[in-house]
């Protein structure tokens, strides 16, 4: 259902970040990318949600390269390809890949400071979990009043 703005408020922006995966399992930090997206916006926090039901976003640690690597192996050992998967196209073979982006799930919500910086800990950055690339995908991230 569309509901026309209420007065006074305007519908919140929605920025499409694209970007590219090189590998069918990768984590890409995409922390600036949102921050760049939404400079100069104010607001409560931003919502970023990946319209994808083979890939997620996550918050975790990006001062070291290799947590998202353990990330990958670990996501790929628990939900194994070699299962007697039902969800079986030709050229398709993806249903694992339908599992890992569920463990990570489609959206987090970053709380905005006052100069419309992210919120984020210290060690906190932003993943693009891609799990059935390499693709070309979209981010949707969006600041919410």
């Amino acid at each position: 259902m569309h509901r026309p703005p209420q007065a006074g408020l305007s519908s919140p922006r929605v920025f499409d970040l694209r970007l590219t995966t090189e590998r069918q399992s990768q984590l890409v930090d995409i922390t600036r990318l949102v921050q760049d997206a939404v400079a100069g916006e104010r607001g409560a926090a931003v919502l970023v949600y990946v319209p994808h039901t083979t890939a997620g976003v996550t918050i975790n640690e990006h001062a070291d390269p290799a947590v998202a690597r353990d990330f990958e192996t670990a996501l790929e050992r628990i939900v194994p390809a070699d299962w007697s998967w039902q969800h079986i196209e030709e050229g398709e073979e993806n249903a694992p890949t339908h599992i890992r982006a569920a463990f990570m799930g489609p959206s987090v919500v970053i709380p905005l400071r006052d100069d419309g910086s992210l919120a984020l800990g210290t060690w906190q950055g932003i993943f693009f979990c891609e799990f059935d690339g390499p693709r070309e995908r979209s981010v949707y991230v969006t600041v919410l009043a």
